[in-house]
């Protein structure tokens, strides 16, 4: 009997070695939770062109927006774990999504984290022609005028960002759902929308292009990609302080040999010269090193759902 166990042991170790080996001989696919042509999408895009040259395979950037990112979850979900179908997305959709909507899967026994990505704060962005030119003479007109904001669906860190300025200002305003960043940025140069508490990465060239006003940095200390910038404790509106990160994700039960190769593909890609630099061009900053292990990873996203969870239940957002 011993010897039976130890011969299927051996078998075992040798097709782990094998599946290890051979992985990938296909290309490998990555759903991004957001439409194509926002920051989110841009940072994939630029990430999958490294790690295909790890990986030796094409690694294909699809997006599949919708419900808060929970449709593009829930496919990976349902994808085989073999690392062929992976899902990358932000806090918004991996994290907050899961404490609004009613969900047929979890956040956490669901999915398989592989990887840890760049983060970047979020900051005011108004429209070009609204009469204000700070935070508090934004406060002040917001007191005299109707407003609306775009919220990249119900369970959005823009909204949340929204809903504490009213909080710390008095003031209120309309929020507007849109599917991702992209329409919604476009909409606020349009001058269709007021305000957009945007990913800051996301709107950085329609502000640098002068095509919007951005009132504040919504963190603790200025933001590198546009250090003129104040940040919100500058502003006179201390303490309010968002920003997401990114991620990758695959299906629960990925065998561990798999996620290794594919978090080996995403941190060379983070530490190579000049896709380091395309990162930085965007306004994004990646994940220090003891972060960048599938563990650590992990272990991140449920101190994150742990944190988000009752500050999403406590402020009643609604799936719409």
């Amino acid at each position: 009997m011993r010897r039976l166990i130890a011969i299927l042991a051996a078998l075992i170790s040798v097709c782990a070695t094998a599946r290890a080996e051979t992985f990938p001989s296909r290309p490998v696919t990555i759903v991004v939770a957001l439409p194509a042509g926002g920051a989110v999408d841009a940072l994939m895009r630029i990430m999958a062109e490294h790690m295909k040259v790890t990986l030796g395979q094409p690694v294909i950037v699809e997006n599949m927006g919708g419900a808060g990112g929970t449709l593009s979850i829930g496919r990976i979900v349902r994808s085989a774990p073999d690392g062929y179908t992976l899902g990358m997305g932000t806090l918004g959709q991996y994290v907050i999504s899961g404490a609004v909507y009613t969900l047929p899967y979890d956040m956490l026994t669901d999915l398989t984290p592989v990887a840890l990505l760049p983060s970047v704060p979020y900051w005011m962005a108004v429209r070009k022609t609204l009469p204000a030119n700070n935070l508090q003479e934004f406060a002040a007109w917001l007191k005299t005028n109707k407003a609306s904001a775009t919220t990249t669906g119900t369970a959005s860190l823009a909204r949340f960002c929204g809903m504490d300025f009213q909080k710390a200002s008095g003031t209120s305003f309309q929020f507007v759902p849109y599917r991702g960043g992209a329409p919604a940025l476009q909409d606020l140069v349009a001058g269709n929308v007021d305000i957009d508490c945007d990913l800051a990465a996301n709107s950085l060239s329609q502000y640098r292009n002068h095509n919007i006003k951005v009132l504040a940095v919504m963190a603790k200390t200025r933001w590198f990609a546009a250090p003129e910038i104040p940040t919100t404790d500058e502003a006179g509106f201390p303490g309010i302080y968002i920003g997401t990160w990114h991620g990758i994700w695959g299906p629960k039960g990925t065998p561990p040999e798999i996620v290794a190769k594919l978090n080996a593909a995403a941190n060379a890609a983070m530490a190579d010269p000049a896709t380091r630099k395309r990162i930085a061009d965007l306004g994004m900053t990646p994940p220090p090193a003891e972060q960048q292990t599938p563990a650590a990873f992990a272990a991140f996203h449920k101190s994150e759902v742990e944190k988000w969870f009752p500050i999403v239940k406590a402020a009643g957002v609604k799936a719409e």
